[in-house]
């Protein structure tokens, strides 16, 4: 199948038509105006005949001359209007003709970049023996026209718009490429033929590396063909045409095997055999010979630069590519000085094990030299000191880049013990490549992917790891590392996936800049690995990296800004050349080809298990917080002698200071603290936490009838234990009716007013702050903003929007600029419980008659009357209605009497009512609530309580209003 040139640029090429005006269509000749010339005629008449003037017949001539004026008029207009138009039409197609060619160029252009000949492919040597697959398994026979993507509409019929809209479908010279395994039979005069072949075959060996091609044979006297790098085995017999003895799977000297997928090319003259193991055949014969049964398509030599071109139903005449004898051998000698350059290296895995440096490098403060591989000198030596102090290592996915960083750690650990070099890992692709380095004494840390909270913490760390050496070298008077009176280990932070790392988190840019500004001083390197460097590692910091290695890239440009040289674009791909890099450090010329060695498992813990753990160095990245901290653990940490006034919160993370401490709250001191998270965020925990350790505290209950009377002991009696605590304070005041909430939070806004004065702490938590309750969290001085349900429930509770961690665990707090993980009481209330009350409901106690006459307001009055009257047989029960009202105004000092009523009954009988409440005792039923207040004459609310049968208030003479429960 002939790949045609047109058909991938049609993807490239502009969509949009090219449109040519439409033809303006011929004007019709313009009518005779007859009414116009009549008319004036008549006018005439009918002016003699008034006036009898013979002059006034003189105007009828006006009418013909006006029509003939008119119709001249029009015939110019019309000739004026014709020569504009094809004035625009002749305009719109020259444009159209330009528009065409750029898209013919471009269209062409593109194919020429997919499908290069030899002339192009040499013109570019940056591009030779890239991966096959970027052009395709094809072969360029030569050029002819191809369908062009372009169109050309409207234009009418004009001569030159058929034409230009004909000329839009194809684009000349485009390159005619079929499948390389169909194979080519160039036939004619001997010397054209030759000269057609070699281009062929030189095109293929400009493609194609020495590991992806070998070729097998060639015909007497082409002598250059035995000096390329692609032939298969060692030159001999060449009279014979043999390059070797081509069998199957033998490779190209130098370049090691052939990988999976390689050609092998058989290049035969007239009437020399095809070898049997050949993929790909470019013969030449000559005119009326036999065209060999491999060649499915024939190029048959018209001229110097021209063929006619079969294959299949296929006919056409193409311009042909020929090259000389001349220069095929200047080609050639270009391809064999560059096949060294990337062959060099040996074709087998080299192993860590078999270098010898890493035992014997010999230790030393100036210097961090040691072999990850080997070189054509011998083993490759790089100094992180000496060539550094940072490294930058580029390399596409699968190149071994992973490999190299873990082969020079585990060499730098063989030959230092940690108290002189330790290294932070840090792996941004999303795998484990460090996991296992982890087991070895020097590595302090291995980070992986980083949230917005981890990237903040990874900031601070390293300032503060730089803050901490600068005044360690302050302290020794030193100017440097390297100072004997200094006692630290150089610090090697290696990070794979760099571009990763600043896509996710730029804000870390600026400090690894810093890092490599003053690294060197401070005895502290930076290895960073990438795909890319272009655009990912800016010049502020490249400049700092001297030491460059770099394994395959895809872009020239890439090697070029790594290694200053575009051979790392060359590399070949697969898995023979994993592990191949070019090596510059600062006093190279060129970069050095080496071999990277493999490192194992068993390498790794061999080292771990002959270092120990002796020597452990300063851990420069602390680890995160953990989810859950034991209150028993922190206990167990040595603390102030005044434990007994300080209640233990949680650990907090200060990475700017590289220390996680202990949190406590001092009571007195610390006036009070409000937490504000979401459901199941943590907030019953720490209540649970500090009622645990203050075991004297007052605890509000969750319970509103408990909570209503411990807020009322607390504002009566002050705190004791000088700790308050009182948990979901807003959910707790929700569960109150109205008016009780108002002035449940009323109370407890003067309790927090005073205990400052008294010298005591109040603690509470909210799921929001909103109207009384932000008022009185903002009484508290200290604030702890727990996980959050949204951002903006975050940033409304006082949070900073960047703090905001949709992932925090519960007890994971913002206290006081820090973050604070609240540790965990023996006995945690379990989140699915709900919120705990901290104590039952108070006893209510049954209600016993001690005045000689009470009054019950119940509703209904009957019925209450009736259960009285059962259940206090030695009383007398009467209802307020009853007839005769003013007998019981003599017995007011008799027996026992329970007056029973409604609020409307008693409101009827209001003076009996006021008697009886100003001596004796008076019943209000929770039915009745709503008239307490007018029926007592009390301001303040009765205790709260909840609204249920036979529950009421007793209400004495003097004396303080107290819940009891009706009998009955």
């Amino acid at each position: 199948m002939i790949l045609d040139a047109a058909h991938p640029a049609a993807a490239s090429a502009p969509a949009e038509p090219i449109v040519l005006p439409t033809p303006a269509s011929p004007a019709r000749r313009p009518p005779l105006p007859i009414v116009a010339a009549v008319v004036p005629i008549g006018a005439a008449v009918v002016m003699w005949l008034v006036t009898g003037s013979l002059f006034m017949l003189l105007f009828a001539a006006l009418g013909p001359l006006i029509a003939v004026a008119s119709i001249i008029d029009g015939a110019h207009a019309q000739r004026r209007e014709r020569r504009r138009s094809a004035a625009e039409t002749a305009a719109a197609v020259a444009r159209a003709t330009v528009e065409l060619g750029h898209r013919h160029d471009h269209e062409r252009g593109v194919q020429q970049t997919v499908h290069p000949d030899a002339g192009r492919l040499l013109q570019r040597p940056a591009d030779l023996w890239r991966p096959a697959a970027e052009r395709g398994d094809t072969l360029v026979v030569g050029a002819g026209d191809g369908v062009s993507a372009a169109r050309v509409i409207g234009g009418g019929d004009s001569g030159d718009a058929a034409a230009l809209r004909a000329a839009a479908g194809t684009v000349q010279h485009v390159p005619v490429a079929i499948p390389v395994r169909v194979g080519v039979c160039v036939v004619g005069a001997r010397v054209v033929a030759m000269a057609v072949a070699r281009a062929l075959v030189l095109q293929l060996c400009l493609v194609h590396p020495p590991e992806r091609l070998a070729i097998l044979c060639a015909p007497p006297g082409e002598d250059w063909a035995a000096a390329l790098p692609h032939r298969a085995g060692r030159p001999s017999a060449l009279g014979s045409g043999a390059l070797g003895a081509g069998a199957p799977g033998s490779g190209a000297l130098g370049a090691g095997p052939l990988g999976a997928g390689a050609l092998r090319l058989a290049f035969a003259g007239p009437g020399q055999p095809v070898p049997d193991d050949a993929d790909v055949v470019i013969a030449v014969a000559a005119t009326g010979a036999p065209v060999p049964l491999r060649c499915g398509a024939v190029l048959t030599v018209a001229g110097a630069d021209t063929a006619r071109f079969e294959h299949g139903a296929h006919r056409r005449t193409l311009t042909v590519e020929a090259v000389s004898a001349l220069q095929a051998e200047a080609a050639t000698a270009m391809l064999a000085g560059k096949a060294p350059a990337v062959t060099a290296a040996e074709p087998e895995a080299l192993r860590f094990a078999d270098l010898t440096g890493p035992a014997s490098t010999a230790p030393g403060r100036d210097h961090l030299a040691v072999p990850i591989g080997t070189e054509s000198g011998g083993e490759a030596i790089v100094d992180l000191v000496g060539d550094g102090p940072h490294a930058v290592v580029a390399g596409v996915t699968g190149s071994g880049k992973s490999e190299l960083m873990i082969t020079w750690i585990v060499a730098l650990c063989a030959s230092r013990p940690p108290s002189e070099v330790c290294f932070l890992l840090a792996d941004f692709k999303g795998g484990t490549a460090f996991d296992s380095l982890a087991q070895l004494p020097h590595v302090t840390g291995v980070l992986t992917d980083l949230d917005g909270t981890g990237a903040r913490r990874a900031l601070e760390s390293l300032r503060a790891e730089l803050r901490r050496r600068e005044a360690e070298l302050m302290r020794a008077g030193a100017r440097d590392i390297r100072d004997e009176g200094v006692q630290l280990p150089r610090l090697v932070i290696v990070v794979d996936e760099f571009a990763a790392v600043l896509s996710e988190h730029p804000e870390l840019r600026a400090v690894f800049t810093d890092v490599a500004a003053r690294g060197r001083a401070l005895g502290m390197h930076l290895i960073l690995g990438t795909q890319r460097v272009a655009g990912v590692v800016r010049d502020a910091l490249l400049a700092n990296c001297p030491l460059r290695i770099s394994l395959r890239v895809t872009d020239p440009a890439d090697s070029r800004a790594v290694i200053g040289s575009a051979v790392a674009a060359q590399l070949p791909g697969g898995e023979d050349a994993r592990g191949l890099a070019y090596v510059r450090r600062a006093a190279d010329a060129d970069p050095r080809l080496t071999r990277i060695a493999l490192t194992t498992a068993d390498d790794v813990a061999g080292i771990a298990a002959r270092t120990g753990a002796r020597d452990a160095p300063h851990a420069p990245w602390l680890p995160a917080l953990p989810a859950r901290i034991p209150l028993e653990k922190l206990r167990a940490v040595e603390r102030a002698p005044d434990d007994a006034g300080r209640l233990v919160l949680g650990v907090a993370d200060e990475p700017h200071r590289q220390r996680q401490p202990i949190v406590e709250l001092v009571i007195g001191e610390d006036r009070g603290l409000v937490a504000v998270g979401a459901a199941r965020s943590g907030k019953s925990t720490l209540i649970e936490l500090l009622a645990g350790q203050a075991e004297s505290a007052l605890r509000i209950a969750a319970d509103p009838v408990a909570a209503w009377d411990s807020a009322a002991a607390a504002e009566r009696d002050g705190i004791r234990g000088g700790v308050l605590l009182i948990d979901d304070v807003d959910a707790l005041a929700l569960s109150f009716p109205p008016e009780y909430a108002a002035v449940f939070l009323e109370r407890m806004e003067r309790i927090v007013r005073a205990a400052g004065a008294s010298g005591s702490t109040v603690v509470m938590t909210a799921q929001r702050l909103a109207g009384p309750v932000a008022r009185i969290a903002d009484l508290l001085p200290l604030r702890a903003i727990l996980p959050m349900a949204s951002r903006i429930d975050h940033v409304s509770a006082g949070g900073e929007p960047a703090a905001y961690d949709p992932a925090a665990v519960p007890g994971r707090a913002r206290l006081a600029g820090r973050l604070v993980q609240f540790a965990t009481p023996p006995n945690p209330p379990d989140p699915r419980d709900g919120r705990r009350a901290a104590s039952p409901p108070p006893q209510i106690p049954v209600w016993t008659p001690r005045s000689p006459v009470t009054a019950v307001v119940s509703r209904p009055a009957a019925a209450q009357a009736a259960a009285l009257t059962t259940a206090l047989p030695d009383a007398r029960v009467r209802t307020v209605d009853e007839p005769a009202p003013g007998i019981l105004l003599d017995e007011l000092h008799g027996s026992r009497t329970i007056l029973v009523g409604d609020p409307d009954g008693w409101q009827r009988h209001w003076s009996l009512f006021c008697r009886i409440r100003a001596e004796h005792d008076v019943v209000v039923s929770t039915a009745c609530a709503a008239d307490f207040r007018a029926l007592t004459g009390r301001r303040e609310l009765p205790p709260y309580t909840v609204v249920a049968p036979q529950r009421s208030w007793l209400v004495p003479p003097s004396g303080e209003v107290s819940r009891i429960v009706l009998p009955g």
